[in-house]
């Protein structure tokens, strides 16, 4: 479609309406194939939680497969098939799958919790090592824009930084995003909100050959909004550890190749709260022996307290569009700002030069008035 069609915009547009009819039109047959071989028991550490959502067991999970093959879909349909990025997107989005694909088999064939944090983070850190190399090398370069407020890979693409920086950057997001699943709806809400936030941007402050990671954004957007009916409360179907580190990890990629993974804390806000959550959770428990929330991640705290679920995923999800709005308006007055510099610079020069020119013509004119 690239050859016929330039604009990335429109493409991205095409691929969100095909990725979103994929979903609409497969669902009654993935939900069927689901329920027969992949319910997902709860295997909490927490009786309270079980007994809060006993109504869950059983629900069919890793609808994640379906979830990443309509991205695929719209992005084949839709993308330039000779541009690296869109290639290294959909090669971390389909790695990341994989590892949660087991993870979940695991989870449903077996009575382990998985495989292990030792185990996801080895596959996460694989998966994420392609990207890394891959800008290293040279194969697809990270936007470097004069456009953008803040510095984000590019700035790293001549140094040997840039490895590690991608590695954490992925393997964070991810795992950010497995960890706000946890309820009905939420992270494929917040994940929409951010895949929309980094597409809007790279639309308005990208000029680069970064902009037809536009398209991988629609795709993205388009099969989230196919996937809502599914998931949300009371869900039909879960999208998993195979959608939720596939998901994270596209977005951790989407950042770093677009450059603004600077944002992602604002853009990602509900997932970097959830996450942090966890993180002082675990501290505080093993230096204190105590606990600072009453379950972690964050939305279980709210649920502890009472909060009706459906209450939680939508201030969630008010809080995850807020902040990705804010970040959107940030980077378009910025850009705007930046835009204006040059000319007003010129203009200032433009000044200086004509006050110059007259002040030099006025002794001139002073001896030819002797004369």
């Amino acid at each position: 479609m690239s050859e016929f069609v330039a604009d990335p915009v429109m493409r991205a547009m095409a691929a969100a309406a095909a990725a979103g009819l994929f979903m609409a039109g497969i669902r009654p047959a993935a939900i069927r194939f689901l329920r027969r071989c992949c319910r997902e028991p709860l295997k909490s550490d927490s009786a309270r939680l079980d007994a809060l959502h006993h109504a869950k067991d059983g629900t069919p999970t890793m609808g994640g497969l379906f979830l990443v093959a309509a991205i695929v879909l719209g992005v084949v349909l839709c993308g330039a098939w000779r541009d690296a990025g869109v290639w290294l997107a959909l090669v971390v989005m389909l790695g990341m799958a994989a590892v949660g694909a087991v993870d979940d088999l695991v989870k449903l064939r077996t009575r382990r919790a998985g495989l292990g944090w030792r185990g996801k983070l080895l596959g996460q850190l694989v998966v994420a090592a392609i990207p890394a190399i891959g800008f290293s090398a040279g194969w697809c370069a990270p936007a470097d824009e004069s456009l953008l407020i803040f510095p984000g890979a590019g700035a790293l693409a001549d140094s040997w930084l840039i490895i590690p920086w991608v590695g954490l950057v992925i393997v964070a997001t991810a795992n950010a995003v497995n960890i706000t699943d946890g309820l009905d709806g939420l992270a494929t809400g917040c994940v929409l909100c951010a895949v929309l936030a980094v597409g809007v941007i790279t639309t308005f402050c990208i000029t680069g050959p970064q902009r037809e990671l536009i398209v991988v954004a629609g795709a993205s957007a388009g099969a989230l909004i196919g996937f809502w009916p599914w998931n949300r409360y009371p869900a039909r179907v879960f999208m998993g550890n195979t959608g939720s580190l596939a998901l994270g990890g596209l977005l951790g990629f989407l950042a770093l190749a677009t450059g603004t993974e600077m944002w992602l804390p604002l853009i990602g806000a509900v997932f970097v709260a959830e996450a942090v959550s966890v993180i002082v959770q675990i501290v505080s428990f093993k230096t204190r022996r105590r606990r600072v929330l009453l379950c972690a991640p964050l939305h279980h705290h709210f649920e502890f307290l009472g909060w009706p679920e459906t209450k939680i995923v939508r201030r969630f999800c008010a809080a995850a569009t807020g902040c990705a709005a804010l970040a959107v308006v940030m980077n378009l007055a910025g850009s705007a700002l930046l835009r204006s510099l040059p000319e007003a610079k010129l203009a200032q020069v433009a000044g200086q030069t004509t006050a110059q020119q007259a002040n030099s013509q006025i002794p001139r004119r002073l001896e030819e008035g002797i004369r």
